[in-house]
């Protein structure tokens, strides 16, 4: 019995000694622009919908944040798996293509800023298509083209690398002996490669989640952006609202980790044959 409470409050103790230091502290330098009550943005979180400094609710913002953060990552996936599985099932590709990537690679997606104003400005697919006012254009102009490609740029890699090491860490051994049996090609490859390289991808796409929703807060500082968690961290650290700043950073962490946790739930799903070995 001792044990098991042990075990379960274990985890609890770093957060406990966390927050009374926090308050501790927050009580001796007596400035809520340096450091802000506890209370203060306990206060702030639990009135989710209430309006902030005038840009509107934090449960809207997440929402749009996530919204972005969905449209560029969900691109990245799109390009770098299929991508990812070419360059590692086949040489010729791989050797074509991988000391190009390479390139980009340690380019920080925050350094492609100028570039994508330059390019994008403030467009959206709202703009492109030319739609009316109405919710349908409200909703696509947050997606801004400049965001999205900052985001899609941190989630793209990690998704490319993973993809190709797992598909070129497949085993030699299961192919061949799918050879011997008589298989062909196209059979490995939809049997043998794709089946055994999907952990490796998964974990990928995990990783290129994550990634790309910490890249948030730099691409809502873009120009044209008046909407989102990052933005409305920004807006309040320039009208002084430090409480408001750490509600939005508790709000992408507490988004962020139940995103991963909801990733890692789908992924025991679509690998529960792996418990099997």
């Amino acid at each position: 019995m001792f044990n098991r409470l042990a075990s379960l409050l274990l985890p609890l103790v770093i957060p406990a000694l966390f927050l009374w230091g926090w308050e501790t502290a927050a009580a001796r330098a007596a400035n809520d622009i340096i450091l802000p009550r506890l209370t203060d943005v306990l206060a702030v979180l639990a009135q989710p919908m209430q309006p902030l400094i005038g840009m509107g609710s934090l449960l809207a913002n997440v929402g749009i944040s996530l919204a972005r953060v969905l449209f560029g990552y969900l691109l990245a996936v799109a390009l770098a798996v299929p991508l990812g599985i070419l360059m590692g099932y086949f040489a010729p590709a791989h050797r074509l293509l991988n000391s190009f990537m390479a390139l980009f690679r340690p380019i920080p997606p925050l350094a492609w800023t100028p570039l994508m104003l330059a390019w994008f400005g403030i467009s959206s697919p709202a703009s492109s298509l030319d739609l009316e006012i109405g919710p349908a254009y409200i909703f696509l102009n947050n997606l801004k083209f400049s965001m999205a490609f900052i985001i899609f740029i941190g989630g793209f890699f990690p998704v490319l690398t993973s993809s190709i090491q797992g598909v070129r860490s497949v085993r030699r051994v299961l192919v061949e002996s799918s050879l011997v049996l008589g298989a062909s090609r196209l059979d490995i490859f939809r049997k043998v490669i794709l089946p055994a390289s999907w952990p490796h991808i998964l974990t990928g796409m995990r990783i290129g989640l994550g990634v790309a929703w910490m890249c948030l807060v730099s691409a809502e500082m873009l120009p044209g952006s008046m909407s989102g968690v990052g933005y409305l961290i920004t807006h309040a650290y320039t009208v002084a609202r430090t409480d408001i700043v750490i509600t939005g950073m508790i709000a992408i962490g507490v988004t962020g980790a139940l995103m991963d946790q909801a990733f890692r739930l789908c992924e025991r799903r679509m690998l529960f044959w792996r418990g099997r070995s």
